[in-house]
């Protein structure tokens, strides 16, 4: 069927998440490798996503590594520096779905203190119909009671729902909700989705 919604995850869907190419830059590859080996950052930004305190979370994984402390408090103290740029396409197609009056969601794995510094900085992030951020939610993808609670308030048959995101695990977690599902690796490939999908025009999905 044709999707009713669409429903976009948002790190490297629509703004790019590497922390790995900032640090790269800000220490050097050596340093970085030895940071991401020392220290479990995405174990961190996992439990911010599920609704840890921002600051809080940051702070407490620099003391445990003081040698790598002023690098990790990048991510409080230079979190838009990291969670950036826009992937331009992407946002693109979002706004072509919104002049279309396509009801367009977000699904993300995002804190709540930081979403909205994010949200600050790229202000296409609160033009959704509806924004289910996992920090807010108290739930995080791919459990597969974040889908049920998106579909619980959105009112759409799971079938209705069309939902892009970089991660397997959370396409596959929706896939078996019933959800129509896109994995992300570029926005050419979501603008061809989009197209098939009978939502937008060769022409809009540029």
């Amino acid at each position: 069927m044709t999707p009713r919604a669409v429903i976009f995850d948002i790190g490297n869907v629509l703004i790019q998440w590497q922390p790995e190419a900032y640090f790269d830059r800000l220490a050097g590859p050596e340093r970085c490798r030895a940071m991401f080996a020392a220290v479990d950052i995405h174990a961190m930004m996992n439990r911010i996503d599920a609704g840890a305190d921002f600051a809080g979370e940051v702070a407490r994984t620099a003391a445990a590594h003081p040698e790598y402390a002023t690098e990790v408090l990048h991510f409080r103290d230079h979190w838009c520096d990291i969670a950036q740029p826009a992937i331009a396409h992407s946002v693109r197609l979002l706004n072509a779905l919104r002049a279309r009056r396509i009801p367009v969601f977000a699904l993300s794995n995002f804190g709540v203190q930081n979403f909205p510094l994010s949200a600050a900085q790229f202000p296409f992030l609160r033009q959704f119909d509806r924004a289910y951020i996992s920090g807010r939610m108290g739930l995080i993808k791919p459990d597969p009671a974040i889908y049920a609670a998106v579909e619980a308030d959105c009112g759409l048959p799971p079938d209705a729902l069309l939902f892009t995101d970089d991660r397997d695990d959370n396409i596959a977690a929706a896939a078996a909700r019933g959800w129509q599902v896109h994995h992300f690796n570029g926005a050419t490939g979501l603008a061809r989705r989009l197209v098939d999908s009978g939502l937008l025009t060769p022409k809009e999905a540029t």
